[in-house]
């Protein structure tokens, strides 16, 4: 499908007031824009060619989405104080690297959950990546493999387990939100251990309230959320049903309300690593070591959750010093620059996922947008270690931070 084409199809569905073209007489300039599209590939490097930062990507995807698409990855929960404090957070913590160190190149290996992956950064589990571009996830699985990390994809990326699979050779993850028909969620483990996915990442931190999607009356297009919801595995939709009552069923068919006995659940049926994602406080990472969590994801959802909670980095020395290295920690939410990165493994985190880059590169650019967007990190981390003295990830350690996170 064309990409304008494909914006089309998402206007459609997120939202009245992106259906104007017909009133502003804009239709029939869109139809012969689209007939007259220059090389797809070409387009694209023009547009790659504009972005250095990853916030170069806010704007590029800005013009090529819809407005209630954009803002339903881009904007976070009521005010938003969450949001860009996950962000200030990290510009708080300074850096005060040594002199005269005699490092000249910098090791950024590393391994996560015994993988070896040639950088600590992931990509996060971002719901709707299908969304932004016609190959979403698939785009994202390949380029995480062509950077030789891991991708962690959502089970509401609105690909199939299987479809991602077979995207590329790199690991994958698999972050799965729970369906009530225990079932279904059985069938749905066993295909993606199937499908070569090397942990099941289970999100606790559910739901959202985003001002900007109840303004513009946000929602996933009929087609794509049918597709998504039988690729869970609810095989009694049938294309007959009213957009109305798929989004109905849709409400109905997620467990949102857990509890710790959801991973004594998955310990009885499946054998892959357990990563529990949207811990923050010390008692919960505690339960979570007690309970056997391979690894935690130290996150507030990327400020999409519940208003006023701490910025992840703030909460990453706390969670770290509590669980001790009896389980691997990573970090996500507000990562924008390789020296993010630093300050994150500095303060105990094993690797970094990043979910709204992902998002605006994947818009941007697809699946070479995601490979840029993390070769500019890999080039800023870099840089960042060698300027620090460290000559590999190991050496990276808190006495190069100011202003650092009190712990509590």
């Amino acid at each position: 499908m064309k990409r304008r084409s494909f914006a089309k199809l998402l206007a459609l569905g997120a939202g009245s007031q992106l259906i104007g073209d017909a009133e502003t007489g804009e239709a029939a300039n869109a139809e012969a824009a689209e007939a007259a599209d220059p090389d797809p590939a070409a387009e694209v490097a023009a547009d790659l060619s504009k972005a250095v930062v990853i916030d170069d990507y806010v704007e590029l995807s800005r013009k090529k989405l819809p407005r209630a698409t954009w803002e339903y990855i881009s904007t976070g929960c009521e005010g938003q104080v969450t949001l860009h404090d996950n962000i200030e957070a990290f510009r708080r913590i300074g850096v005060l690297p040594p002199i005269l160190h005699g490092v000249g190149a910098a090791d950024l290996s590393t391994t996560v959950l015994g993988q070896k992956i040639a950088m600590p950064v992931m990509l996060a589990p971002v719901a709707g990546l299908r969304m932004y571009h016609p190959d979403g996830a698939l785009a994202s699985a390949r380029a995480a493999g062509a950077a030789g990390t891991i991708c962690a994809v959502s089970s509401s990326a609105f690909h199939s387990a299987e479809e991602i699979g077979a995207a590329g050779d790199g690991p994958k993850w698999f972050q799965i939100y729970m369906p009530k028909d225990n079932g279904v969620a059985r069938a749905l483990i066993e295909r993606v251990e199937a499908a070569g996915f090397k942990a099941l990442v289970v999100t606790v931190d559910l739901g959202e309230r985003k001002d900007a999607d109840r303004r513009n009356k946000f929602g996933v297009p009929k087609q794509m959320l049918l597709k998504h919801l039988r690729d869970v595995g609810h095989k009694q939709l049938h294309d007959g049903m009213s957009q109305a009552e798929i989004e109905a069923f849709n409400l109905g068919a997620w467990r949102l309300s857990m509890s710790w006995d959801i991973i004594d659940w998955l310990r009885g049926i499946t054998r892959l690593p357990l990563v529990v994602k949207g811990i923050l406080g010390t008692s919960d990472a505690r339960r979570a070591v007690k309970e056997g969590a391979d690894a935690i994801v130290v996150s507030n959802h990327g400020g999409r959750r519940l208003d006023g909670m701490p910025a992840s980095i703030d909460r990453m020395r706390a969670v770290a010093d509590e669980v001790s290295g009896k389980t691997e920690l990573l970090l996500d939410s507000g990562i924008r620059r390789g020296t993010d990165v630093m300050k994150a493994l500095a303060l105990g985190a094993r690797a970094v996922l990043v979910g709204r880059p992902q998002a605006w590169s994947l818009a941007a650019g697809g699946e070479a947008g995601v490979r840029q967007m993390l070769e500019y990190l890999r080039q800023e981390l870099e840089m960042t270690m060698i300027s620090c003295g460290c000559p590999d990830v190991g050496s990276i350690n808190a006495n190069l931070l100011l202003n650092q996170p009190t712990v509590g």
